[in-house]
């Protein structure tokens, strides 16, 4: 019995694991569809030898292919036609918060995907949403109208700086009403001392 398919599986994970790490390391949600479809036929390639398919020229092509990705990787990054062409462009699906129908039907996003991914970003309605569009690589991007937005530490903090202004301007008036009776026994003196035949 032949025992080469066990090297030939050791040279595999460790040729493949080599070649995609060359190819990036994004998520499967963050890629391009160039690279998934490199992804797939890489996953395709790395098995025939196995099979009894030349290891070499597995690796060799699976090479060939990887180059080819760069390769449309740096072209999109010098052409906006290009990427444009490869990637696609972020569209607009909310505006105001208002649907885009034209937008969601060119694209062929139901209502209800939509909703789904806002329920997923914690978006109770869709008024509260200024703009979202969605991305090439299939996520959601948006942003809430001021009113509906989350409050932040900055605003917080703006919040706390001017209660303590309007409380210093409460407190100052205060600091300034004259001394009673009361108050000259407690602090013992009196803070205008009275005429000199009065006292």
């Amino acid at each position: 019995m032949e025992l080469d398919w066990i090297w030939k599986a050791i040279l595999i994970i460790v040729i493949g694991t080599l070649l995609l790490r060359i190819a990036g390391r994004k998520s499967i949600s963050q890629m391009t569809l160039a690279q998934t479809v490199l992804m797939i036929a890489i996953g395709s390639l790395l098995i025939q030898p196995v099979a009894g398919k030349s290891i070499w020229v597995t690796f060799g092509v699976s090479a060939v292919l990887i180059i080819t990705l760069i390769f449309i990787e740096y072209t999109q990054i010098r052409s906006d036609t290009f990427e444009k062409f490869i990637t696609g462009k972020s569209i607009t699906l909310i505006e105001n918060g208002v649907l885009n129908e034209k937008n969601l039907k060119k694209y062929r996003i139901s209502v209800d995907l939509l909703e789904m991914l806002l329920r997923q970003n914690s978006v109770q309605k869709i008024s509260d949403v200024e703009w979202a569009t969605i991305e090439p690589n299939g996520q959601l991007g948006f942003l809430l109208k001021d009113e509906a937005q989350p409050i932040t530490k900055r605003d917080l903090n703006q919040l706390l700086n001017q209660l303590e202004q309007l409380q210093k301007s409460v407190s100052k008036p205060n600091s300034q009403k004259q001394q009673n009776i009361f108050t000259e026994v407690a602090q013992k003196g009196h803070k205008n001392p009275p005429e000199k035949h009065l006292e």
